[in-house]
Formats: structure tokens, C-alpha cells, sequence
């Protein structure tokens, strides 16, 4: 069953398989829940069968004990990144397809600016958005241009290592938590000690991780890391928040001399409902974005991205404007995005 359904999912081309108990198998296209037909309502036994079938029996004890679990699969020569986790004491799975080739910057449709800030050489850079938004494969493309194009020491710290990379001009290691390093905190902290040039964190999880980034980049390596967030702006004010209150000041400090750009990006239906089409919003930190950073003004971050299109920065409204002239989106979707943005200023 698992396999008639993993291959399903890559013949309709979905980003995502779902299965859990007291529910049919369902995949997810362009966005949109399937529930695919043929097939019966699984039980909790079938679900736990098929959950372990694809664990080791390691993975299986910590699933155990923590109640989820991400780790990846191999279905013949493709792979599928998995979370496993527990409701309600049923076990659902999400399985998404990686791709078997590193995506190329040109196919992805983020603007040509961000291609140039990925040659810089220190700094961070945070590519953001909701779950489904694409930042991995942003974040794994613009890697690939640092690798075709430079001589540099590139570490990976991944959980689990999705697309793999070989050694171009560049040389890369890629280290998976659990099987090459205990945590994300641990491997970007051993990551400093291996003479890095660029190091990229799969994803911002916690405090440590943010300070040892931090550190990396004032330190002159070049960082990229993902983050759940919506707004560039809201991205500065998460990253703050989350420090204690004595802190702060000094967080505000590191982060506006070591931010580099901020990238927050979706993925729209596209007019036609064949395929999907990326959205971004850019902040770059000039002197402007720097000095509001420093003096917590951030409320104001919006109006300098709004009026420094010079300066490669784009709005998110101004992206989806263009991409309405276009007749990339239909007039429904786009006004269904501009009301989402009013209401969540």
C-alpha cells in the first residue's frame, strides 16, 4: 500500500503524502487536499505497521519516547522527507518528495538580487515563510550557486539531509542530527571550530542556535538559516523576542551589523491551477534598516522596504501586483492575498 501510494504522489506531482488513522490516504496538490480513491479508512494497527516499516529500530525507540520524529526515506532513487508524530494516540504521517537534483537558482523565480547577496562574505542571511513556502529549496539553490561558482568550505548542519550536494569548486560537508551530530546547536558549534566559510542551519529551532549563528556570522562566515516567520519585519522583532530582557540591547547590536538580507516568500496557485508560483518580499539591511534594528523601531522596517526598491528591496504587495499584471495569479487569489496582508499588519 505504502508503495502504491509514494508513487502516486510523484506521478500527480504532490508536494506532500498525509497519512494518519481514521482517515483515507490523502496527498497534497498545488495546496489542496486529495483524499485518494480506492482505498479504505486505515486503522490504528495498519497505521502503526506502516509508520515502524519505515523506521529503524533506533528511530523507532525515540519515536517512542518523544512522540515524533523526522528522519527521511528512500523509495527506489527518490527520497522522501518524513515527520512522524502522535494525536490523540494515533500516528500520523507527512511524507514530502525531495528532489533528485539540487534546483537551479534561475527555475525558482525569487528575484536576481538575492542571487548576488548569496556571494557575500559574511553575514546572515534568513530565507522565511510558512510551512510549504519553498525556503529549503531557496536556501539549497542558493548554496548550489556558491558551489558552481566559488572556492569555499561549506558546512550543512540538516535534520535530515535532504538534497545531496557533490563537491564543485566548492567543498561541502553535510552533517544530519542524530547520525553526524547530536543538535543543531552542537553541529553549528563544532561547525565553527572546522574552519567554515559558509555554514547553513537548516532551521532557527531555539535560543542557542540563534547566538551560535549570530556569532558565526560576526565571526566572518557566511550563515544561511530558514525561520517560520511571515513579514521581513516580523522576522527582526521574533529573533529579538526571543532573547531574555537583559539580552536584548546587545542582540539588536549583533543583529543589525551581521543581517545581511531577509527573504520572506509563498508559494500561489498559479491562474491557470497547473502549478505554483513564488512570491517574495526582500529586506536588504542598509543604513536605514540597520539604524532601526538598533533603536527598536522596527514598526518602521516596512516604509523603508516600501521606498528603497533602489536598493533591491521588494514588498510583498508589490510582488504580488506584478504578478496579477502578469496573469500569473488570477484577480481572485490576488485580492484574497492583499486582504490577508492588510489584516495581518
Amino acid at each position: 500500500m505504502l508503495k502504491e501510494i509514494l508513487q502516486m504522489s510523484l506521478d500527480k506531482k504532490a508536494s506532500d503524502v498525509i497519512l494518519s488513522a481514521k482517515a483515507k490516504p490523502t496527498l497534497k496538490i498545488r495546496g489542496e487536499i486529495h483524499f485518494i480513491d480506492g482505498y479504505d479508512i486505515i486503522s490504528k494497527e495498519e497505521m502503526q505497521k506502516i509508520a515502524f516499516s519505515t523506521m529503524n529500530e533506533l528511530q523507532q525507540k525515540r519515536f517512542i519516547k518523544e512522540k515524533e520524529l523526522d528522519y527521511s526515506i528512500w523509495f527506489g532513487k527518490y527520497r522522501f522527507r518524513v515527520n512522524a508524530f502522535m494525536t490523540r494516540n494515533w500516528i500520523w504521517m507527512v511524507m514530502r518528495p525531495i528532489a533528485t537534483e539540487v534546483p537551479e537558482f534561475d527555475t525558482l523565480g525569487l528575484p536576481e538580487a538575492v542571487r548576488e547577496f548569496a556571494h557575500k562574505r559574511n553575514g546572515l542571511v534568513l530565507i522565511t515563510g510558512s510551512v510549504g513556502s519553498g525556503k529549503s529549496t531557496s536556501m539549497i539553490s542558493l548554496i548550489n550557486e556558491i558551489n558552481k561558482t566559488e572556492a569555499r568550505h561549506i558546512i550543512t548542519v540538516e535534520d535530515p539531509i535532504e538534497f545531496i550536494f557533490e563537491n564543485n569548486k566548492s567543498l561541502i560537508e553535510q552533517r544530519e542530527v542524530e547520525n553526524s551530530t547530536l543538535t543543531f546547536e552542537n553541529g553549528l558549534k563544532y561547525a565553527l571550530r572546522q574552519a567554515p566559510d559558509v555554514i547553513m542551519v537548516w532551521e532557527m529551532r531555539d535560543l542557542e542556535t540563534f547566538r551560535l549563528a549570530l556569532r558565526a556570522a560576526e565571526t566572518g562566515n557566511l550563515v544561511f538559516a530558514t525561520l517560520h516567520t511571515s513579514w521581513a519585519a516580523r522576522t527582526v522583532s521574533r529573533i529579538i523576542d526571543m532573547f531574555p530582557a537583559w539580552e536584548k540591547d546587545q542582540v539588536k547590536a549583533q543583529l543589525s551589523e551581521s543581517l545581511i538580507w531577509v527573504v520572506w516568500q509563498k508559494l500561489l496557485k498559479t491562474k491557470d491551477g497547473k502549478s505554483r508560483v513564488l512570491a517574495a518580499e526582500v529586506m536588504v539591511n542598509n543604513t536605514s534598516i540597520s539604524n532601526l534594528i538598533r533603536k527598536w523601531d522596527v514598526h518602521q522596517i516596512n516604509w523603508v522596504i516600501e521606498t528603497s526598491a533602489q536598493e533591491w528591496m521588494i514588498n510583498m504587495r508589490r510582488t504580488l501586483e506584478k504578478l496579477y499584471e502578469e496573469w500569473k495569479i488570477s484577480e481572485e487569489l490576488y485580492n484574497e492575498e492583499i486582504k490577508l496582508l492588510w489584516k495581518d499588519l
